[in-house]
């Protein structure tokens, strides 16, 4: 275990967008497979689904992170509880809505909905999944955490190994059906 680990940072080291990109690949596939067996209990996996969810993580979730917690950790060093707690606030109020907006508006485009539907479907669950991702990560400490004692460079394996959890709920929201008003 310990040699996948030191060849896991010597690839973080040397590529950490794409390594970072590939473990939110990693964990949105789990999270969307987890949430069709498991949560769904779906007798057949929708793979086209999948794809939608792991692509996501590999083309934003990973990159957007890869930047965006790297921005935050270059403004606010440091790990003091001041610091920490307004990384979290920064995190839950300003990135969140921005994130689902994104998840939202991904899960829509690469669906063929239009952009009514798409609108249609961040009024409906945005709301769902800001307070769902409050419940979720706030009191479980997990930015704190994050925040706290995970070095810069291995936040996003972090995450992504919590979001595991939070991506089984990010699946079912994102995949259901906007009902008609």
């Amino acid at each position: 275990m310990s040699m996948l680990w030191a060849q896991y940072n010597r690839a973080l080291a040397a590529q950490p967008l794409i390594v970072k990109a590939l473990t939110s690949f990693t964990g949105f596939t789990a999270g969307d497979l987890l949430a069709q067996k498991a949560v769904e209990r779906k007798d057949e996996i929708d793979f086209m689904r999948t794809a939608r969810m792991a692509t996501f993580g590999l083309l934003w979730h990973g990159p957007s992170g890869h930047y965006f917690y790297g921005f935050l950790d270059s403004k606010l060093p440091g790990t003091t509880m001041t610091t920490v707690f307004t990384k979290v606030g920064i995190d839950q109020v300003l990135w969140n809505p921005i994130f689902g907006t994104v998840f939202f508006t991904y899960l829509g485009l690469t669906e063929g909905k239009s952009s009514d539907q798409i609108v249609s479907k961040i009024k409906a669950d945005l709301p769902t999944a800001v307070t769902g991702s409050w419940a979720y990560w706030i009191p479980a400490s997990a930015h704190f955490v994050n925040f706290r004692f995970i070095p810069g460079e291995q936040r996003l394996l972090y995450i992504n190994c919590m979001q595991i959890m939070y991506n089984i709920f990010l699946s079912f929201l994102g995949n259901k059906e906007v009902k008609k008003q």
